[in-house]
């Protein structure tokens, strides 16, 4: 009857936290929007805006539809406003000499010191610095190439300048939509924060504590019948939810205005400032952690090493992903997760980043050492003593995600050969692709250019790599799709840092699953879950030590074996078995 009731509530306010949106009124008006735009291209939308003041929306999809049309046709004036038009261009080839360009061509067509003329002049030297001296055999080559050079101006000299580009528009959708929040939810944040993060985290410990009240141990009872677990309707409810909302938070964050309103009191509470996309989910994700921990303690009580492991993916969650980085924004330092490392903090290196460690005195001067250290001696050398594990199944907060919330979906996740095959594939590729996107990051910083080889945009590669594996990857698909493929999606397939790990562990690493074959009775709830899909009753049946570098030492299949056949051990080098 508890957990019943249990359930009950948590379904009741999971369901009042995703209709709280529609709860809410939209109204903008001119004061507020001042207050958010400042700049000359700010005062263009509000003259432009004048139809949307003070109407009431009923929705962010109808108020962010009219912000959307009014960004549109902004950019559309200053294009005309600040583009080189085919007269212009027609005019620099007839005043040329011989067909040669020259830069003081420019004078002549852009004359004086106006602010639009300064512009256009400035942009055609940024973006057409090698047209100087160039001679051009006919006057329609000339044409086509300085036609080149104003169409490069209007894609990308002009809007992030004068207008709003998409990363503007992105975070000035949110500011708008966020000050024109009108409802129960903007009026009492702290209610609805304990209706639907409270009373869910209550009624998900009362489904989940009186499991303690049953027999310690592994029960295979109807894991792949049920729906949640084995890709049922429940699953692909659960999995398209997910991945919705990692959509949403990563590029679409202003139609979760309302939920991020929601964690307005924690924000303040802990950091003196209002809550943002990532603070919400910092919440969601720690939330998530522990109360799926609490569950894994009960259900995995019989073994010390699940006991130990889940309370330090829980400390490490709290303590030093959510609770320590946020108090560091309250004392004026840089954000920084002590325990992520790079390549998995792909950003670690990136010129913004640096530059704010470095300008953060003391402080930030340790955190880069500690950064490179970790990267460079605490990766190989923790690795060496106890594999992979110390950081993948100890530490690091998608593993942590992964065997608490994800725990459930283990037993999906695929156990072919041929996904192991492309397993490697793909893993490692992606650690190809985080030290190319590095070096190129590096090579910016150190030299302020942001080409290599006066082709390859290193802002452009680093846009690629975060948006293909930073968003869609780690997040959309390697959370998204546990009800599909199980829990360790992201760490088998695309985790960079995984596969460092993985390197050192399969070459250098005292760390080994050693069997007892003669113990074995082949009964499969090895194989069955173990989340990296290991084939691990193969090994077993056989008697042979288990070194894989995809091991993430987990230890369950050590939990979940009836016999005692499996044990997770440090030991010298002897008779590996690959």
């Amino acid at each position: 009857m508890v957990r019943k009731s249990g359930l009950v509530l948590f379904i009741i306010c999971f369901g009042l936290f995703n209709l709280s949106p529609f709860l809410e009124q939209y109204s903008l008006n001119r004061d507020n929007l001042e207050k958010i735009m400042t700049d000359p291209a700010g005062k263009l939308f509000s003259e432009e805006a004048g139809n949307i003041f003070d109407k009431v929306y009923p929705t962010t999809f109808s108020l962010i539809r009219d912000i959307n049309t009014i960004f549109e046709q902004v950019n559309e004036k200053q294009l005309k406003r600040y583009g080189i038009t085919p007269e212009e261009v027609e005019a620099l080839v007839s005043t040329s000499e011989e067909l040669t360009f020259s830069f003081a061509l420019l004078d002549k067509i852009y004359p004086g010191e106006g602010e639009i003329n300064t512009f256009k002049k400035q942009r055609f030297k940024d973006f057409g610095n090698w047209l100087e001296g160039q001679a051009f055999s006919t006057s329609d080559e000339m044409v086509d190439a300085l036609w080149g050079v104003a169409e490069t101006i209007r894609t990308w000299g002009i809007i992030n300048v004068h207008g709003f580009d998409r990363y503007k528009q992105k975070s000035l959708r949110y500011e708008m939509v966020r000050s024109a929040s009108q409802g129960p939810v903007s009026s009492n944040p702290l209610l609805f924060f304990m209706l639907c993060f409270g009373l869910g985290t209550l009624g998900a410990l009362l489904y989940i504590l009186p499991v303690i009240k049953t027999l310690p141990g592994i029960k295979n009872n109807g894991v792949f019948l049920r729906s949640h677990s084995s890709r049922g309707w429940l699953g692909i409810l659960l999995g398209s939810w997910l991945i919705a909302f990692y959509i949403v938070l990563y590029f679409y964050h202003e139609y979760m205005t309302t939920w991020i309103i929601m964690v307005d009191p924690v924000s303040f509470f802990l950091k003196k400032s209002e809550a943002s996309q990532f603070f919400l989910y910092g919440v969601l994700y720690t939330l998530a952690v522990l109360v799926m921990g609490l569950r894994m303690i009960i259900k995995y009580r019989h073994s010390n090493y699940q006991l130990f492991r889940t309370a330090s993916v829980m400390f490490f969650q709290l303590g030093f992903a959510f609770l320590i980085p946020e108090i560091l924004l309250r004392l004026n330092k840089p954000y920084f997760d002590f325990k992520n490392i790079w390549p998995l903090d792909y950003d670690f290196f990136f010129d913004y980043e640096l530059d704010n460690m470095l300008a953060s005195g003391g402080l930030g001067i340790f955190m880069l050492g500690w950064g490179i250290a970790l990267i460079l001696i605490g990766v190989p050398i923790f690795t060496y003593f106890f594999g992979k594990r110390w950081y993948c199944s100890w530490v690091c907060g998608c593993g942590g995600l992964a065997e608490t919330l994800g725990d459930p979906f283990r037993q999906l996740s695929d156990k072919r050969l041929k996904a192991w095959k492309i397993e490697r594939i793909i893993i490692h590729f992606v650690l190809f692709f985080a030290i190319v996107m590095t070096a190129g990051v590096l090579y910016t910083w150190f030299t302020g250019q942001g080409n290599v080889f006066g082709v390859v945009s290193t802002y452009t590669v680093r846009e690629i790599y975060g948006l293909l594996i930073g968003s869609a990857f780690a997040g959309v698909v390697g959370t998204g799709f546990y009800p599909l493929m199980g829990n360790r999606v992201w760490c088998r397939f695309g985790c960079p840092l995984a596969a460092y790990l993985g390197i050192v562990q399969r070459f250098k690493s005292r760390f080994r699953i050693t069997t007892n074959g003669g113990q074995c009775i082949s009964c499969g709830n090895c194989s069955t879950y173990c989340e990296m899909g290991i084939d691990v009753r193969w090994y077993a049946q056989r008697g042979q030590n288990i070194v894989r570098a995809s091991c993430v030492g987990c230890g369950v299949c050590s939990s979940v074996c009836p016999r005692g056949v499996l044990k997770l051990e440090t030991k010298e080098e002897r008779g590996r078995i690959h």
